[in-house]
């Protein structure tokens, strides 16, 4: 499917449960209400909105939150998108929490990749930012994950509190045959609240212990990272630079939230309600498509990231889809 700007949008992030275990202050603080169930979107409604995403070109799909793996069902939803005809991936981002138990389902359903969202390696500053005593339990899961041969990729939120786990994070990608991703904050619901580091910062720490460091041209999923190796690596260092190196003009995604609704960028409450016409009967699949192929019409240049008062959409992350 091309856009109105010439852009093949073929990656749909789906986001099927805004709930999750932790509470990271940038996505989703303590004080936010659950939604209802009836809100939520049920798996067979999701997949019928996959069939018909697949029709207009997209086959890629990206399983997140909240924690995806809080919802039951969740991995035998993925192995069912998977065998979908035209479907060539499916991946998963996590929190890591229920992953190493997931982990033999996973492979069972066929999954292409996950992605551990993981801030920080110390156990203490770790609990601070989640409200879980968990980092163990996720680098065990972690390395379960890594041994299976899936690709897997760690998620950090570039944040002040955090500069100085950024060295160590890397390390995981000189250790063993991890992605270590550095994103730059969003100024997205709680995160407008919070402080973050540009990825300059970044790789300045970087660069003191991988001298070598250089971007390596590599394409590694579907996502906009720009990867970068060094002969002291197993894996490579990727960074997402969205607030200072906008990568819009080549954007290929949507994403559809848990609720239902279909959004062509993250940074605008703006977008298409999918489940009022899930949930209306008629000629359904028809509407679907052609809701799809709007979307995509009216997919904006780019976010505004840099103009925070033009930033309409109030969400938080967990609603919206990590």
């Amino acid at each position: 499917m091309i856009d109105a700007r010439g852009r093949t949008i073929d990656y749909l992030r789906i986001s099927i449960t805004d709930r999750c275990n932790m509470r990271c202050g940038y996505c989703m603080p303590e004080r936010l209400p659950d939604i209802s169930h009836e809100e939520i979107l049920r798996y067979e409604e999701i997949l019928r909105i996959c069939r018909c995403a697949v029709q207009t070109g997209i086959h890629c799909f990206k399983i997140t939150g909240g924690e995806p793996l809080v919802r039951k069902g969740a991995v035998d939803f993925m192995g069912s998108l998977k065998k979908m005809p035209g479907v060539r991936r499916v991946t998963v981002t996590t929190n890591g929490f229920f992953l190493k138990e997931a982990l033999p389902q996973l492979i069972r359903a066929g999954i292409d990749g996950i992605n551990i969202s993981l801030d920080s390696l110390d156990r203490a500053q770790f609990q601070a930012l989640t409200g879980v005593d968990g980092r163990d339990r996720i680098m065990t899961a972690l390395q379960a994950a890594v041994s299976t041969g899936i690709p897997t990729k760690i998620n950090a939120v570039l944040l002040q509190e955090t500069k100085h786990q950024i060295v160590p994070l890397s390390r995981l990608a000189q250790d063993m045959s991890v992605d270590v991703r550095f994103i730059e904050l969003m100024p997205i619901g709680c995160g407008k609240t919070k402080k973050g580091l540009q990825e300059e910062e970044a790789l300045s720490f970087l660069l003191s212990v991988y001298p070598d460091l250089r971007i390596s041209g590599e394409r590694r999923g579907k996502g906009p990272a720009v990867y970068y190796k060094s002969k002291f690596l197993r894996g490579r260092i990727g960074c997402i630079a969205a607030n200072t190196h906008k990568f819009c003009s080549t954007c290929n995604r949507m994403r559809l939230t848990s609720t239902g609704f279909l959004k062509p960028c993250l940074c605008y409450d703006e977008g298409m309600d999918l489940k009022t016409i899930l949930r209306s009967g008629g000629h359904e699949e028809e509407r679907l498509i052609r809701a799809f192929r709007l979307a995509a019409e009216r997919k904006p240049a780019g976010h505004c990231f840099d103009e925070r008062d033009k930033i309409t959409e109030w969400k938080t992350m967990n609603q919206i889809g990590g």
